[in-house]
Order: structure tokens, then sequence, then C-alpha cells
């Protein structure tokens, strides 16, 4: 699945800023994954309606890895992975900042107990 999201980031990227072409995009995964024509034509469209998306996914996602590592760091024997999930999804989408501050409440209200 990391190779599958790499090349996410890099078509999304040849898109959008290298002025790919469909047909260079699905090359693209073509070449670089083990995944079937359908599954690259799939996610080049996706890319053409929603630039971006493959990468704020990722960046999304080494944030809030980010800040499970914090919690647990700070926490340690404290930490237990399902308060956490609860905490990163009870709210919804709402922004990476916004996340880090439920993620700090979360850390300093656990440290109480």
């Amino acid at each position: 699945m990391e190779l599958w999201r790499a090349c996410r980031l890099v078509v999304d990227t040849g898109i959008h800023v290298m002025e790919w072409t469909r047909e260079q995009g699905i090359e693209y995964y073509s070449v670089n994954t083990p995944n079937a024509i359908s599954d690259a034509v799939k996610m080049v469209e996706r890319h053409i309606v929603m630039p971006s998306q493959a990468t704020a996914y990722k960046i999304g996602m080494l944030k809030i890895l980010e800040l499970r590592a914090k919690a647990q760091k700070e926490l340690g024997e404290k930490y237990d992975i399902r308060e956490f999930h609860d905490v990163v999804l009870k709210n919804g989408p709402v922004p990476l900042t916004i996340l880090g501050e439920f993620v700090d409440e979360y850390i300093a209200a656990r440290l109480k107990k």
C-alpha cells in the first residue's frame, strides 16, 4: 500500500504541476505498481477531479502518526490506543492544528488521572 500511496503522490503532482496527460498518469501507475490498469484509470480520474487529494491524505496521515507518537511518549503506560482513536475520530474532519489541540487536551487530561 505504501508503494501505491507513493505513486499517488507522484501522479497527483504530475497531473497538476507538471501538466501530465491522463495517459501519462495511467502509464506511471501501470509501470510502477502491480495493480490492474482499471485501478490506475480510476485513480487518475480521481486525481483529475480532486487536485491534491493524495497529498492532503498523506499529510494528514503523517500528522496523525506524529500525534500518536507524541501521546505514546508522553503518556507511557497510560496510553490507550482506543482512547487515542476516539480523540482523533470523535469530532469528524477538523484542521490538523485543531486535531493537535484535541490530542494535547487528551494527553493533559490523561496525565491528571
